[in-house]
């Protein structure tokens, strides 16, 4: 699974017929001190997240694995909506507050 910031929709009216009725997301993936990086993938969207929120994905057979996806021609999935993070006892992440960075010592 991975870490990722909701950043906008797709909106495909074409498409495969197994995929009728699931909306996507565009995601951008998180680093572990809450910073955008690398990529951006586009999952469906069983949750019904909204932009701005974090969540969970998985991608490759994983998700094909949840209701909404199952034998349907999909390569990436949210997973869940994340509501708080911490790495080494530091919160990097919680949903209802913000955190801001502590920066280096010059």
């Amino acid at each position: 699974m991975q870490l990722a910031r909701v950043v906008g929709t797709v909106v495909s009216t074409r498409k495969d017929e197994k995929m009728v009725g699931v909306p996507f997301m565009v995601l951008r993936d998180l680093d572990l001190e809450n910073q955008l990086s690398g990529g951006s993938i586009i999952a469906a969207d069983p949750m019904g997240v909204d932009r701005g929120e974090v969540v969970l994905y998985s991608k490759g057979s994983s998700a094909r694995q949840t209701e909404m996806t199952r034998d349907r021609p999909n390569d990436a999935v949210i997973l869940g909506v994340v509501d708080q993070w911490e790495v080494g006892g530091v919160e990097k992440y919680h949903k209802f507050k913000t955190i801001t960075p502590k920066k280096s010592p010059k």
